[in-house]
């Protein structure tokens, strides 16, 4: 079995690529691409360009990032410094129980209207059948 990841490795150089450190650091904000990209001025395509590793950012718009985003510029650079958790981290810190539990309801009465649906086809289907 693999040894789990250390979580002060998990966004470190060699386990993270700088757009994937920008996308964590704008989802712990709370921020979508475009609301991050109207802030920094830039527009979406740049910003999905910098989070898929197509390009980087200027030293200004780095500096603009990091504190819109609440880390350092090495965090960014490197993952090293004052960055977000690593993901594990959070999800256990922030499961909202009540919101899961909603959820699962949701599902659940989706799957019994979809066997519903499905119940009554295939009772179509086979008085079609017999005709």
């Amino acid at each position: 079995m693999e040894d789990a990841i250390d979580p002060q490795d998990w966004y470190s150089e060699d386990m993270a690529t700088f757009g994937d450190r920008l996308a964590a650091g704008r989802e712990a904000a709370g921020l979508t691409q475009k609301e991050l990209a109207q802030r920094v001025g830039i527009k979406v395509s740049t910003l999905r360009a910098w989070e898929e590793d197509l390009s980087e950012p200027r030293a200004n718009r780095l500096s603009m990032l990091a504190g819109l985003l609440g880390v350092s510029i090495s965090w960014l650079l490197t993952g090293d410094g004052e960055g977000v958790s690593a993901p594990d981290e959070e999800d256990a810190a922030g499961a909202d129980v009540a919101s899961l539990l909603t959820d699962l309801r949701t599902v659940r009465a989706q799957i019994a209207s979809a066997n519903d649906r499905l119940a009554r086809i295939e009772k179509r289907l086979r008085d079609g059948a017999r005709t």
